[in-house]
């Protein structure tokens, strides 16, 4: 059977599940720049895709003419006149299933999630790195006949920041991103540390808070109304003009989230805190050295992971990220720094 010509890739999702994906089609677009990829998910992640050759965004109107039973049909005839010939599921889930079920006859392949590892992870039978969901994606595209080799990528450049905002950037200055919010308090560095942070990297550096929602929005700009060489863009620019910026970082302080893996994509040094969650299940951001990641202390909190996700821990585990001082915070970032 001949080699699929143009793959449908599917991954609604979050944006850091979807950021994950852009490493993934840039070592596949390296290798077969000849293969067309178009991928359906929602239309507001349509500028992570930038720059990748031969590929294509499809927007997904979820709650629009995309919504339900109908809406799904109604979006499987128009990608059919895209004239695909493989999807690639990096999703599986009802939606995408559905979804894959009005492509009869096309060749399918879905991510294996690796659920058994993952529960047996949480359930404290094993503790060891379990396959990353970089690697599960990849196998998605292995099966489909195209391998791909993760272990040496090529990033893209900087981006071109517009006007406006590179007035804010102080070129005689080193720039630090910190994204101090998660899904999940669990997950979350406590605000009072983060700000002690801040305040010590400002008299080195320039720092750029992110953030978005009514109030990370309004902690960003109390905490930077505080410190000299701290700007908190939450809020305040575009999802593109976001990403231009954090393609500009030298280093990026990030949680268990999305923002993490918005800089990975870039090949920006990311120095990530984990509370409840654990790189093991699989999520840690792309191309980093394990030194970058900053671990709670398991001594004091033996459950964790206590959940994949952060949304499940017992109430004495909120606060657990905090077992990472301030000092060890400050050190790696200075040190990421000065090696970058």
């Amino acid at each position: 059977m001949p080699k699929p010509e143009h793959i449908i890739l599917i991954r609604f999702s979050a944006m850091g599940d979807v950021a994950m994906t852009v490493p993934v089609l840039s070592a596949l677009n390296e290798k077969y720049p000849q293969l067309k990829v178009t991928v359906l998910t929602r239309g507001f992640f349509k500028p992570l895709f930038e720059g990748l050759n031969n590929v294509e965004v499809f927007s997904a109107d979820l709650k629009g003419r995309h919504k339900g039973l109908l809406g799904l049909y109604n979006l499987s005839k128009e990608l059919k006149l895209l004239g695909f010939d493989a999807v690639a599921d990096l999703h599986n889930v009802l939606r995408s299933k559905i979804l894959k079920f009005f492509f009869a006859g096309k060749k399918v392949e879905h991510i294996d999630k690796g659920r058994v590892e993952k529960k047996a992870l949480i359930a404290g039978k094993i503790f060891k790195q379990i396959k990353t969901t970089h690697q599960r994606y990849a196998d998605v595209f292995e099966k489909l006949g195209y391998p791909i080799d993760l272990a040496k990528p090529k990033f893209p450049s900087k981006r071109i920041i517009p006007k406006e905002i590179s007035e804010l950037v102080k070129q005689d200055y080193s720039i630090v991103g910190i994204a101090p919010f998660a899904a999940h308090k669990g997950k979350m560095y406590p605000l009072d540390k983060t700000e002690k942070v801040i305040e010590q990297l400002s008299k080195q550096n320039q720092v750029f808070l992110f953030g978005g929602g009514k109030n990370e929005i309004q902690i960003l700009n109390e905490i930077s109304a505080k410190y000299e060489n701290v700007v908190s863009v939450a809020g305040k620019l575009s999802f593109m003009e976001e990403l231009n910026l954090i393609s500009n970082l030298d280093v990026m302080l990030s949680m268990d989230s999305g923002n993490a893996h918005l800089a990975a994509m870039f090949g920006i040094k990311v120095i990530t805190i984990w509370g409840v969650t654990h790189p093991f299940a699989g999520f840690a951001p792309f191309n980093q050295s394990e030194s970058n990641i900053l671990l709670a202390d398991r001594e004091q909190y033996p459950l964790i992971p206590t959940s994949i996700y952060g949304n499940r821990y017992p109430k004495e585990y909120e606060d657990c990220a905090g077992s990472v001082s301030v000092k060890k915070v400050v050190e790696k970032i200075m040190s990421t720094i000065s090696n970058t």
